[in-house]
């Protein structure tokens, strides 16, 4: 047997999955908001030395927990503090999730079915690219998932695949460590979930207990010792005012519309079905139709209904209720942001390889499934052909914007586009409208689902690397360009009528022990010892320019940038 047969299947799952998060992670600017939010507060426990409290401009951030930040502060340490080491985070949680999807699917199902999945996961758009993401979501999303799976195997239901008590409690304690890290991670709402989920499942169970209140006990107290020993350390600390804010900010996200983030009902049913294209069409194929055969009854297909795993069955119904719960839940919170159901992209793709795995062992796809993939294929292929063209000729986007200076001036960036952006599109065309219809068309279902997710897997790679940093010159990039010019100057740095944290992190402002460099009209009107700069969208232009002592310094690509002189006397802010 050659030495390359011998590597683990992990290994070479871990290796493709490098290759495809890894290459290009630094190469473009962070996206405000969520991307340098998250790494200013960890570029800020570097600063300060405190990694206990989240801070955003040096003052405490009562929205999200560390656990996150900390993991880019510790990426930070190693590579510096750039946008490869935010990022890189995330980079790993993907290739650990692929390799943990392979390892589940293949105890529950087997390993066709294992790889199957991992394929289905990063071969589709939106789970692929948050990989390549600073955001919270990603390590999230897994912490709950593997929560969520420990604690199905510590219940007394068909899913568990357990049988001996001892395997039942340990199961209730890595229940409460992912579910706890969750927590840790994003707060309150990774309990929520899986709980929402554990609850709609007891009532179609028809309030019959499936899991003993021992380990339910056992779960929930490492539950809350994982964050609880950061809460308590805060508390002790710094007093309650963290975790009552905290508390009282996601009662308000799940209540009120954020500005700017609103939606219709439908959002994120859109979202995931054209972002987590392909798998999306598969999954709808197997909620619309149940996959059968031996496949679907039995795990692997071949294994003895007393073989100790969980029947494929009941896994589809807690996979069911874990996807509509979160898909309910997130259309009815008024704030609409796409990542919020990213929790959905693992029972979706998991519904999504059962279908695969009935196409791999000789089933049919139903004509309207066919239908559907190149619908939405073609859509990905038409934009990502026609943004090149019209990046060539902003002046026929213009008359649209008549309305909006601010991305008017957006479009007069100095963006070069060569043409051959639109090779992204002539990829999509080539490997899944052309090839994957070929194969689908001829019953070579094999070849044809490798065509399609290995396709798009390779898509979103080849159309970031075409289009993302140019999507970042119209959007950002004047802003980011004029706050990385402050670094190691003595002075402060604002934005006016606009939300950002990229002064922030792109200025590195050192740490600040003035309280009235975070007071607007000391930094506007007060007698301050070093100059301000004023950055604003060109749509309040007129009502900064008003501001007595502002002179402006330039225009560029819908932002306009200014300075505030310093005067003698005072006492600056300690900042660049």
């Amino acid at each position: 047997m050659k030495a390359w047969a011998r590597i683990p299947v992990e290994w070479w799952i871990a290796i493709a999955a490098g290759l495809l998060f890894l290459p290009g992670l630094g190469t473009v600017h962070l996206f405000d908001w969520d991307e340098i939010n998250f790494a200013e507060i960890a570029r800020e426990m570097l600063a300060t030395g405190n990694w206990l409290q989240p801070q955003i401009g040096y003052v405490p951030f009562h929205e999200k927990p560390p656990l996150f930040m900390w993991l880019q502060a510790l990426s930070m340490s190693a590579f510096g503090v750039n946008e490869f080491a935010a990022r890189l985070p995330n980079a790993v949680a993907g290739i650990i999730t692929l390799v943990a999807l392979y390892r589940i699917g293949r105890r529950w199902q087997g390993g066709a079915f294992g790889l199957l999945w991992a394929l289905a996961y990063v071969g589709s758009v939106l789970p692929h690219l948050y990989f390549r993401s600073g955001i919270i979501d990603p390590w999230f999303n897994l912490f709950i998932f593997l929560g969520f799976l420990a604690f199905i195997r510590m219940g007394d239901s068909p899913a568990a695949g357990t049988t001996s008590t001892g395997e039942k409690y340990r199961a209730a304690l890595f229940a409460g460590l992912w579910l706890g890290l969750a927590v840790l991670t994003k707060g309150p709402v990774g309990i929520l979930l899986p709980g929402m989920a554990a609850a709609v499942y007891w009532a179609l169970n028809r309030f019959r207990l499936y899991v003993s209140i021992p380990r339910v006990l056992l779960m929930l107290a490492m539950l809350l010792a994982v964050p609880g020993l950061w809460f308590g350390i805060d508390a002790w600390r710094n007093g309650p005012e963290f975790i009552t804010a905290f508390f009282w900010r996601q009662v308000a996200m799940l209540t009120t519309e954020d500005a700017g983030h609103g939606g219709f009902f439908g959002y994120h049913v859109v979202v995931l079905l054209i972002g987590c294209f392909p798998a999306s069409v598969f999954a709808l194929q197997e909620m619309v139709k149940r996959s059968t055969g031996p496949a679907a009854d039995r795990p692997g297909g071949t294994a003895s209904p007393d073989n100790q795993q969980p029947t494929t069955g009941n896994l589809r119904k807690w996979m069911l209720i874990l996807f509509w719960v979160v898909l309910v839940l997130f259309s009815l919170v008024k704030t609409k942001i796409v990542h919020y159901s990213s929790l959905c992209y693992f029972p979706l793709t998991y519904l999504a390889a059962l279908q695969l795995h009935r196409l791999w062992q000789g089933g049919a796809a139903t004509l309207w499934s066919r239908v559907l993939l190149g619908g939405i294929g073609s859509l990905f292929a038409a934009v990502t052909l026609a943004l090149p063209f019209l990046g060539k000729h902003p002046e026929w986007i213009a008359p649209l914007l008549a309305n909006d200076p601010f991305a008017q001036g957006n479009l007069q960036a100095h963006v070069t586009w060569t043409g051959w952006e639109a090779l992204a599109g002539v990829w999509m065309v080539v490997a899944v409208l052309f090839l994957g219809h070929r194969f689908f068309s001829r019953a070579q279902y094999r070849s044809g689902i490798v065509a399609v997710f290995g396709g798009t897997a390779l898509f979103v790679t080849i159309t970031l690397y075409y289009f993302i940093n140019r999507i970042e010159g119209y959007s950002q990039r004047a802003a980011v360009e004029f706050f990385r010019q402050r670094q190691g100057e003595q002075c402060y740095v604002m934005t006016k009528d606009y939300k950002s944290y990229a002064q922030w992190f792109y200025s590195r402002v050192a740490p600040i022990t003035d309280p009235r460099a975070h007071d607007q009209d000391w930094l506007l009107g007060g007698r301050v010892d070093r100059p301000v700069y004023v950055v604003c969208k060109v749509t309040s232009a007129q009502d900064v320019a008003a501001i007595p002592g502002l002179e402006e310094l330039y225009r560029k690509n819908g932002f306009v940038f200014w300075v505030r002189r310093g005067g003698e006397g005072g006492h600056g802010a300690q900042g660049n």
